[in-house]
């Protein structure tokens, strides 16, 4: 591989853990210091679908993209904050700034609250990643992450320093028997 590859595929791999872990300690403090579920910075957050409660359309493990919205309407799928978690339910019902939700797969719908809660509209699932999202969002995936990218990389900068020794070697190689031909040459 050129040298240039190897430069661009290290400063991805970097990148990606970067964000893993920036993505890591952001979560961490939204849900755990600030008690927020769902952070959504810029408008735009992710979730993971945790129990069967919108079977069919929404499986446990789906990973779900949640945008703010300036106003909700019936039939939409939402995620609120109950507690520390979000539950991710269908509007069924809304009277001025009081909406009513319910799981496609619940018997009763929830209990009415104040839109306010509503963190925002379910704009795209991706089935089963959330899964991979959950365990990467531990802390021992996050330091396996870590640890992975710091041994490719040493590994890789471990390669190409051999490779370039190995190619200076056979420089001095090179100029030793050019300087032999030229010793050899003058005497004749």
């Amino acid at each position: 591989m050129k040298k240039q590859t190897k430069t661009i595929i290290r400063t991805v791999l970097l990148v990606f853990v970067a964000l893993i872990v920036g993505i890591n300690v952001y979560a961490f403090n939204a849900s755990r210091v600030a008690g927020d579920a769902i952070p959504m910075p810029f408008g735009v957050g992710l979730t993971v679908v945790l129990s069967g409660s919108m079977e069919p359309e929404l499986s446990v493990g789906d990973l779900l993209v949640v945008v703010e919205q300036d106003s909700y309407a019936i039939d939409e799928v939402v995620v609120f904050q109950e507690g520390r978690i979000g539950v991710v339910h269908r509007i069924i019902e809304m009277d001025g700034t009081t909406v009513t939700t319910q799981g496609d797969a619940n018997n009763a719908p929830d209990e009415p609250m104040d839109i306010s809660r509503v963190k925002g509209k379910v704009v795209l699932a991706i089935p089963l990643i959330g899964h991979v999202v959950n365990m990467i969002k531990t802390p021992v995936a996050t330091v396996v992450i870590l640890a992975a990218a710091i041994f490719l990389l040493e590994r890789s900068f471990h390669k190409e320093k051999e490779k370039d020794a190995d190619q200076l070697e056979e420089i001095k190689r090179e100029i030793e028997r050019l300087k032999q031909e030229t010793k050899n040459q003058d005497t004749n």
